[in-house]
């Protein structure tokens, strides 16, 4: 091949890139009855979870259909709950974030209207798959939280990790 026939290879060598999806994770519980946040983050407590979070304490009352979420200092835990599982507050979406230290993972933990039904978002340094980075491990989130909710009458789980 002569100069003047030779083509221009590209001098790259990596391949295109595929647009990166972006992924919604989330485990939705189902209790056989109503249930406070008191009390499913006391059971969670003992798996290593907490309220208290990199970023201090996180929770919402979604009075307004807003999701505006709050953050406070951790000394404040007791008025977090009391706040969240107050009468005035169970027919409003609430919500805490919950982090397990010992794992450096965490999430959103937010009750639906009535209290008998939460959902579990990983959104603290989720942890994925290690031979599918992309996906969440969803069994390590579902054997941290629950075993500890079955004695608070969980009736029910479904986990789902979907690209959007």
């Amino acid at each position: 091949m002569t100069n003047a026939t030779r083509e221009t290879l590209p001098t790259s060598t990596n391949p295109p890139q595929e647009p990166r999806m972006s992924r919604t994770a989330n485990i939705d519980l189902v209790f056989a009855r109503a249930v406070t946040v008191d009390a499913v983050v006391r059971a969670l407590a003992g798996e290593g979870w907490s309220l208290q979070e990199p970023l201090g304490i996180s929770y919402v009352v979604n009075s307004d259909d807003l999701f505006d979420w709050q953050s406070t200092s951790t000394d404040q835990a007791a008025e977090v709950l009391t706040l969240v599982d107050s009468p005035a507050n169970v027919d409003h979406h609430v919500g805490v974030c919950i982090y397990h230290s010992t794992a450096e993972t965490g999430g959103q933990l937010l009750f639906h209207a009535g209290r008998s039904h939460c959902s579990f978002i990983p959104t603290i340094d989720r942890r994925s798959l290690s031979g599918a980075p992309a996906f969440t491990d969803m069994a390590w989130y579902l054997n941290a939280l629950v075993p500890p909710l079955l004695a608070l009458g969980l009736a029910s789980y479904e986990a789902r990790d979907l690209a959007d």
